[in-house]
């Protein structure tokens, strides 16, 4: 067992983090017209630049690969003027932050879609029970079920690698500290990942992890090419089922086929999801399934790759104190107690209560309530101001 304390620094290749507290990316919702981040979106981020890194909500690459309405973008000028408030205002406060990029691929419905195209599939195959965030037939900003995908063509595919190329570009010059794939929770580049659902022929197809795993890593060297292999970052959730992901029977040999894969790379970290999502949405759920990734898993994760791992899911201070002494795990991501609790670090450190903030204003349009109204914790008068 190790002694590591959760507020002790960490070096992550060339990046020095203040403590092993990261904020965990979370869609918000809050941005202007053109999906363009905002001054009170920096002021989100900069109050709590306490932890040790932020990972900033998903940002969309290309509009086809949008699946929430106002969820920010990293495409336009104006999104990366946006994001350059945001970059400015965190380390103007000393704090570190990566861009999440993402592709939703399937999880999308018509009416965000550019021409009210189909979404971009892996495979023809519909999120069955699964929702977006989108206006319904009433134009009420709601969820609604995901629309039938159409399968992304062979020939598609490298114009594709070249939007997530300008998106890491666009990252670097919006004033990122690096970026974060997400691959994981059901959208494209895990749809790619997946032997049940990836039933392409081609050489992209589920038949092999080599296969199910080539578009991934195309993307990663991109990612590379552009920023350096200690900027870049992945989130990974094996043996997840959340966005109608079917059951994986081969998810742990993709899984380490494509650890090996990083660590040759040289990437910054994994951000593995240690307790597992829902298998529906996060609007129909309350809490995580008490379903953890298995140890031997988790050690065969930490034998094989040698650079930062975060676990995240539902973890307590005190969970994530014991997780670091396992020595598995280098850092713990905390999502919702972040929203309600922008001085996170400071009330772990000192013990101090924790605001639960309100479900139903997770993704409203209601400015700053819900957002940026949660105060600091003031001991000197024993209350929350």
């Amino acid at each position: 067992m190790n002694n590591i304390s959760l507020f002790e620094p960490h070096a992550m290749g060339s990046i020095q983090l203040e403590n092993r507290v990261v904020m965990a990316p979370m869609t918000r919702t809050r941005t202007s017209l053109g999906d363009v981040p905002n001054a009170m979106m920096a002021k989100y981020y900069g109050q709590r630049v306490s932890a040790g890194l932020i990972i900033a909500e998903a940002a969309d690459i290309a509009p086809h690969g949008k699946g929430y309405l106002w969820t920010p973008g990293i495409y336009s000028d104006a999104q990366v003027e946006g994001w350059q408030l945001v970059t400015k205002e965190v380390h103007q406060n000393g704090g570190r932050i990566f861009l999440q990029v993402w592709h939703v691929g399937r999880m999308s419905h018509t009416s965000m879609m550019p021409d009210g195209q189909a979404p971009w599939g892996v495979t023809d195959v519909q999120a069955v029970g699964s929702d977006v965030f989108a206006h319904d037939a009433n134009g009420r900003l709601t969820f609604v079920p995901a629309s039938a995908p159409r399968m992304l063509g062979t020939e598609e595919l490298p114009g594709l690698v070249g939007d997530f190329r300008q998106a890491f570009r666009n990252a670097a010059k919006a004033g990122f500290d690096g970026i974060e794939l997400h691959s994981a929770n059901g959208y494209l580049l895990e749809q790619f990942l997946n032997s049940t659902h990836n039933t392409r022929s081609d050489q992209y197809g589920g038949q092999t992890p080599e296969n199910r795993s080539r578009f991934l890593l195309e993307v990663v060297d991109a990612a590379i090419e552009e920023l350096g292999a200690d900027k870049v970052g992945i989130r990974l959730s094996p043996f997840g089922r959340y966005n109608s992901t079917p059951e994986d029977p081969f998810a742990a040999e993709t899984f380490f086929y494509l650890c090996n894969e990083l660590n040759r790379r040289g990437i910054a970290y994994i951000h593995l999801l240690y307790q597992l999502m829902p298998v529906g949405n996060m609007q129909e759920v309350t809490k995580f399934e008490e379903m953890h990734l298995p140890d031997e898993f988790v050690k065969k994760t930490r034998d094989i790759f040698k650079g930062t791992i975060i676990w995240c899911g539902s973890f307590t201070k005190d969970a994530a104190q014991f997780a670091l002494t396992t020595g598995w795990v280098d850092l713990i991501a905390f999502g919702r107690p972040f929203i309600g609790n922008p001085d996170l670090v400071a009330r772990f450190k000192n013990n101090w209560p924790l605001t639960v903030a309100d479900r139903s204003a997770y993704y409203t349009r209601n400015g700053e309530i819900g957002f940026t109204d949660f105060p600091y914790f003031d001991p000197a008068q024993e209350i929350v101001l």
